[in-house]
């Protein structure tokens, strides 16, 4: 057996995430029916993460194993890409180590969440319409203070299977770009429905719903009830992942297709 590497990417508003599920279509369903259907064997994907419903990624990277060695990846690919639907692409399949897995390798994550004050007749599939006053300044502040902190309970969603709601973020601020306000935040791990719970509080906080002091005692409560209500999942990008050693080099980077010109 020969372990893959395959990089994607996928528009998930037609899916109901990435996670293989009964009486729903994943973005994992489709990709392993693709290469099912091209290889001839009984294949499974192991993604790098869990996309909830509706989110997108412009950089997703996905692990197989096959028995048949891959002699042209540049043909598989497009062969691939001719099975899978036009909402998810795969850019590139190269053989890697054994011990390489999609999401136990990964080092950190980083997802984009974009918003507009204005409405966005052309972008509004990607885009969240928020028609408020906001304090960047203080929205990056309290962005800032979430990196003192390790216990994310209160972003995430209740029942879910992981162990620990620990995760550390390594950066995270606000930003104008294009004529959107673009929430960038990275972190080795992320819990189910964490950026959005985080997005929304702090857009709460930039509209002095909060204070910084409320949103430290947000946190440290350690209730999903305290926080703020979860932002739309359209406008939710994961934007890229990072891997060790020459491997991440390996990976394409190119600028996201999200980033309208102005």
């Amino acid at each position: 057996m020969q372990r893959y590497l395959m990089q994607l990417a996928y528009n998930g508003s037609a899916y109901c995430g990435w996670q293989i599920q009964p009486n729903a279509i994943t973005v994992q369903q489709k990709l392993t029916e693709a290469l099912r259907t091209l290889s001839r064997e009984e294949v499974d994907v192991t993604g790098a993460g869990r996309t909830d419903t509706g989110v997108h990624a412009s950089f997703f990277v996905a692990h197989f194993d096959l028995s048949k060695p891959i002699t042209d990846s540049a043909n598989f690919c497009f062969k691939l890409n001719s099975i899978l639907p036009k909402d998810i692409v795969v850019k590139q399949v190269f053989p890697v180590n054994d011990d390489f897995h999609a999401r136990f390798s990964a080092r950190s994550r980083t997802y984009h969440y974009f918003i507009s004050d204005q409405k966005e007749p052309f972008r509004n599939d990607f885009v969240n319409f928020c028609p408020y006053k906001l304090d960047v300044d203080l929205m990056n502040k309290g962005a800032e203070l979430l990196k003192s902190y390790t216990d994310f309970t209160s972003f995430s969603k209740l029942h879910t299977d992981v162990k620990t709601n620990n995760c550390k973020i390594e950066e995270a601020f606000w930003a104008e770009k294009n004529g959107l306000l673009v929430f960038e935040i990275t972190a080795d791990r992320f819990l189910r429905n964490m950026v959005r719970a985080i997005a929304g509080t702090l857009i709460d906080l930039g509209r002095d719903k909060i204070n910084l002091t409320e949103l430290a005692k947000i946190v440290d409560a350690k209730d999903r009830g305290r926080a703020g209500a979860s932002v739309p999942a359209l406008a939710l990008f994961l934007t890229d992942i990072v891997y060790p050693g020459e491997l991440n080099e390996a990976l394409i980077r190119d600028e996201p297709p999200f980033y309208f010109h102005s």
